[in-house]
């Protein structure tokens, strides 16, 4: 190539808008399908959905627990409490055992799925938010850019992935539901979710849930954020809900 013509390429190129580098990223929000009653006395960090069924993890020292829901009526069926020490967080269900992280604690806690009696407990580093089963792996967020994956035999770290929007790490992803490709992270403490590329980690879709938060009926406490995805593969819908929230909502999504 021409000196000449290699220059006017290299200018041309860097002349190029930054977003002309990127993959657009689709932009949806909620459809509501159905409100349903929550229990406000949950403090929801993890959500799972099976069998008609919702099992739910809840945060807070001294109040943490681990439930099984009626999504119908927001009975809660059964409840573990956690030892006053342990602060529960994301739940994921792997064949007959439910996975609840806690905080700050380093254990993962396994329980039988269907009398909530726990079985054991794995250790690990760092801080628990999120998890969240694909099938093969289990994925969990600690509140940064990064999602770890996991064996579900026993916890070893299998290895991380960074989440990027638009080239850049996505900090403060918090519960996860895995989804086919993909995975679906609500952002801490903001009426967001992304979907998340599960190979290249890249943001493909942010979700706008702040009609939610909106219409949720909760109250004033600044931490009764939007928290807790649950997916029902069957009837392909998502349940959202909140820390403290009345409301459950049964919801897909749709373009903006």
């Amino acid at each position: 190539m021409a000196q000449g013509a290699g220059l006017l390429l290299s200018v041309l190129l860097c002349s190029l808008p930054v977003h002309a580098t990127h993959q657009s990223v689709e932009q949806l929000t909620v459809e509501v399908i159905e409100r349903l009653p929550h229990d406000t006395r949950a403090f929801t960090q993890g959500l799972v959905w099976h069998q008609d069924m919702l099992y739910e993890s809840t945060g807070l020292y001294g109040d943490s627990s681990l439930r099984k829901v009626n999504p119908l009526t927001g009975e809660v069926l059964a409840k573990l409490a956690l030892d006053p020490a342990y602060f529960g967080e994301g739940l994921a269900l792997v064949g007959q055992q439910l996975i609840q992280l806690t905080w700050r604690e380093g254990l993962a806690l396994v329980y039988n799925r269907d009398d909530l009696s726990l079985q054991q407990a794995f250790q690990y580093g760092g801080e628990g938010w999120g998890l969240c089963f694909d099938g093969h792996e289990l994925w969990m967020s600690d509140g940064s850019s990064r999602l770890y994956r996991r064996s579900p035999h026993d916890f070893a770290l299998q290895g991380q992935l960074v989440v990027t929007l638009n080239g850049q790490p996505q900090p403060k992803l918090n519960d996860l539901a895995c989804v086919g490709g993909h995975i679906y992270a609500n952002i801490w403490k903001e009426p967001r979710l992304v979907r998340i590329n599960k190979i290249s980690g890249r943001i493909e879709a942010e979700i706008d849930a702040s009609a939610l938060v909106a219409e949720s009926g909760k109250g004033r406490d600044p931490e009764a954020v939007l928290n807790g995805i649950a997916y029902d593969e069957q009837a392909e819908v998502f349940y959202l809900t909140g820390k403290h929230w009345p409301t459950l909502f049964k919801v897909k999504w749709q373009n903006k």
